[in-house]
Formats: C-alpha cells, structure tokens, sequence
C-alpha cells in the first residue's frame, strides 16, 4: 500500500499533504539554522564523505559504500565507517564493532559493512560521537558515513547521493505523503548522484547491482542460485521487489517471496516457519548477518555488489583520493 501511495497510483497521498507540509517546514528550518550557523557543527580532522539518499527505502546505498571503502584500501587509504545503526539497540553509545558484534546491537548493515571491509565501523544517533570514537582507538585517513545526509552537525567534504533508478523520486512530496526526506532540488547542491538501475540521467554515475555465487550461511559453500532447489526468497531490505527480480533474472527456481519491512528483526522460529520440507531457502546478504547464528543447512544467502559501468565512477574515486592525501 505505500508503494501505491508514494508512487502516486493510490489517491491516499492527497489526504497525507498537511503532514508533509508539516515534515517539509520543520526539515527545512532545521537545515537552515546549519546554514546560517545557528547551530554549531563540528568538522573532524579527516575527510569526511557522506553517503546518503533523499528518499526513505532501500537504494543500494550500502554497496556503494563497500564499494567505496574497498576501493579506497586497496589504493592504501585507511577509511573509518560511521552508522546510526538502524534496527539494532546498543548497551551504551557510539559502539565500536568487533567480530563477536552483533546485528541486535549494532544494526544489520553496520555488520555487514564490517564483515565485508574489515574496515572499522563506529555506530551511534549522534555521528559526531561515532566519528571522534573512530578516531581515538583507530588510525583512519578518511571517514564515510553510511546514510547521514540529513545529519548535519557533522560537516562534511563530499556528499554522494544514491537514487534508484526505477523509482526515481516517486510523487515527489516529503514524507509521509511521498518518499522524500529532501526535495530533489538538493541535488544541485551535492557532489556526486549515483543512479541505481534504471536510466542515468545526465550528470549522474550509473550503477548496477551485480550478483555473485549464492552462499551456505553454515558452509560457506558456494553455487549458482539456478542449481539451488525450490527456493523460498525472503528480504528484510527497503526494496524487497529488486532483490526478487535479481534472483529471477538469475534463473533461480523461487516458488515463494516473503517480503519484510526494513531492518526487521529475525527469529530462527519465524524464518523456520517460512520453509515447506524439501525447500531452501535464498536471502540478502543483509538478512543473512541477522541469521547465521541459526541457520538451517539448506540457508543460503545471494551477496551483490556495485558495479560501474563507464569511467564516471573512477572520477570521483580520485577526487576521494584527492581528499585523502
């Protein structure tokens, strides 16, 4: 239903508009008081790149930043990863991530991050807090933030932001009306756009999600998803649609799609309760931090991955370069 709403197909937007006026006035008088120096905001001692998006949902935010800190490492950068933490609770804040962290504390795509990069990764609402603990127990060149766009006590050197491709902007009204956190005007005033799918419109860097092997979250085997029998596909991402039409266009053999909200947290008895003898299940990399710790033997996981087409991208990892030096 809010897919229908935020697309504009269900007419239901037009009863939520005084609350996205609403949304709308108080975002933009907090921007503000930042621009006019209102409120103090604080600039960290490295480079700092904020990796975000104007609309609520899942983008592909998060492999654009694994893309960038891998990227970044294997040209000698030492990079720090920042995150709120959406979906997990902490005993106390920021939290530094360690191998033994989990997704119920820090959040499932922190975790991922970590996992993936072995870059260190500081979690807490306040990503000032998170940064300044970044740089007391790590040695970093360069800091991104995982989402944070909206976030603005933290100063920053380059904005990218993250669209995807099919969706676009959808009716183009704040939340809860639309899916906007910002109006699309605010692309004119960040750095780089990264366009997910879909048709890159001109001045933005297109971008693919590219599936690798499917993973056994026990094993780690690895194999094709087409090999993989009758599969039931759970996501827990903002977009579950695009995970569902990936594993299609992998040829994989799915006789059912669970869709979950964002972030949810995940049982072994509910996720048990997804499969019928004799089926397996497939996953996002991201629920599959949430699930390991459980995972049946027939569990397993598709991991994607950025992938740049053109040369745009190795622009702005030289300007990131550039930063950091």
């Amino acid at each position: 239903m809010i897919a229908r709403i935020w697309s504009g197909e269900s007419p239901l937007w037009l009863l939520l508009l005084p609350l996205s006026w609403l949304y709308g006035l108080v975002s933009g008088l907090i921007r503000l008081s930042w621009r006019l120096g209102l409120k103090k905001a604080w600039r960290a001692p490295v480079p700092v790149v904020v990796v975000g998006n104007l609309t609520a949902g899942g983008n592909g935010k998060t492999p654009v930043v694994i893309w960038l800190v891998e990227q970044l490492q294997q040209r000698g950068v030492r990079v720090g990863v920042v995150s709120r933490g959406y979906g997990g609770k902490a005993a106390r804040y920021p939290l530094l991530l360690t191998p033994q962290t989990t997704s119920a504390e820090a959040g499932d795509e922190p975790v991922l991050i970590y996992q993936r990069t072995g870059a260190p990764v500081a979690v807490s609402p306040a990503r000032v807090e998170a940064v300044q603990a970044l740089l007391a127990n790590h040695t970093v060149e360069m800091v991104i933030t995982d989402d944070g766009l909206q976030h603005y006590q933290l100063q920053r050197d380059k904005e990218i932001v993250v669209i995807d491709g099919e969706r676009r902007f959808g009716n183009g009204w704040w939340l809860p009306a639309g899916p906007m956190r910002e109006r699309a005007s605010r692309l004119k005033t960040v750095d780089a756009i990264i366009t997910n799918g879909g048709v890159a419109q001109p001045g933005e860097i297109p971008m693919r999600l590219q599936p690798g092997l499917a993973v056994n979250l026990r094993t780690g085997e690895q194999r094709s998803v087409s090999e993989l029998p009758r599969l039931v596909a759970m996501a827990g991402i903002g977009h579950p649609p695009r995970f569902f039409a990936t594993l299609q266009a992998c040829g994989a053999p799915v006789e059912k799609t669970v869709a979950l909200a964002d972030h949810q947290a995940l049982t072994e008895q509910d996720v048990s309760a997804l499969l019928a003898p004799g089926q397996s299940l497939i996953m996002t990399e991201k629920d599959a931090v949430k699930c390991r710790a459980f995972a049946g033997a027939n569990w397993w996981y598709l991991p994607v991955d950025a992938h740049f087409p053109d040369a745009q991208a190795q622009e702005l990892l030289q300007q990131l370069l550039t930063l950091a030096r």
